[in-house]
């Protein structure tokens, strides 16, 4: 038995369109995952997904945005019985507290936590119902355990979305159902590409963390297979950092004698 395979499995990727969503879609279809590659942009779906049907891997798309309820409601029928379920959709806006709108607010809330509580509610009292088990993965953050600036409503769903995966394991463990949450450090994606351009951030990132290179988000998807592969059925209620080492050391550039 291969415990790391994932044939047989219906999984549902919400935010496959680009970055770390794209990145794991593209894994778990190569672990034989009859995948949905979920998001607001149809046309880029499909690009991606014939791309791996055309590889003769099984993949299909749903449109999802998770500023509509409705539309929630609507992907999670349409995506029928799904095995894993993985949540990466999600947006961000850098600035000071102080500063941000109410409307700029609402939109990083409903996004990025609010909309994923209701298609894990839809999506999840299915599984339940089917008795199969199944698999939550949630895609966190380093401000889900730390804290970083100008990031305010960002760090409120992503410190939400580690309490959620808790809570959830909690009550779904008795339905042979694993939750958990992968917390991917400083990986370059367009949302934080413009940022990273600045060389003081790259030299900064040398010497805060021990791998010292950027993060990419091919870095994020082997684990999001194991975790919904039989080889997890043991891990559940967890939160994963893939960071590098940013979040459990620190480096300095003292060197003893030799």
């Amino acid at each position: 038995m291969n415990l790391f395979s994932l044939e047989g499995k219906r999984a549902l990727i919400a935010g496959a369109s680009r970055g770390i969503g794209l990145a794991i879609a593209k894994a778990v279809a190569e672990a034989g995952a009859d995948t949905i590659l979920a998001a607001r942009s149809l046309p880029q779906l499909n690009d991606e997904a014939n791309a791996l049907t055309a590889r003769g891997l099984k993949a299909s798309v749903l449109q999802l945005d998770m500023m509509s309820n409705e539309s929630v409601d609507a992907a999670a029928e349409a995506a029928g019985d799904v095995d894993i379920l993985i949540n990466v959709a999600g947006t961000n806006s850098r600035q000071k507290l102080e500063n941000y709108t109410p409307e700029e607010y609402d939109r990083i809330l409903q996004t990025n936590l609010h909309g994923i509580f209701r298609l894990c509610q839809k999506v999840g009292a299915k599984m339940i119902a089917r008795g199969a088990g199944g698999k939550v993965i949630h895609i966190g953050s380093l401000t889900s355990g730390l804290g970083l600036p100008y990031l305010a409503p960002y760090a409120i769903t992503k410190s939400a979305i580690g309490g959620l995966t808790r809570v959830m394991a909690a009550e779904w463990g008795a339905h042979n159902i694993q939750v958990n949450c992968i917390a991917p450090g400083f990986i370059l994606t367009d949302l934080n590409r413009e940022m990273w351009k600045a060389p003081i951030m790259a030299n900064w990132l040398a010497g805060a963390q021990p791998n010292t290179r950027m993060g990419r988000p091919e870095d994020i998807a082997p684990l999001a297979v194991f975790l919904s592969s039989a080889g997890s059925d043991y891990i559940t209620g967890q939160t994963i950092y893939v960071d590098g080492g940013y979040s459990t050391t620190a480096v300095w550039p003292f060197q003893p004698a030799e």
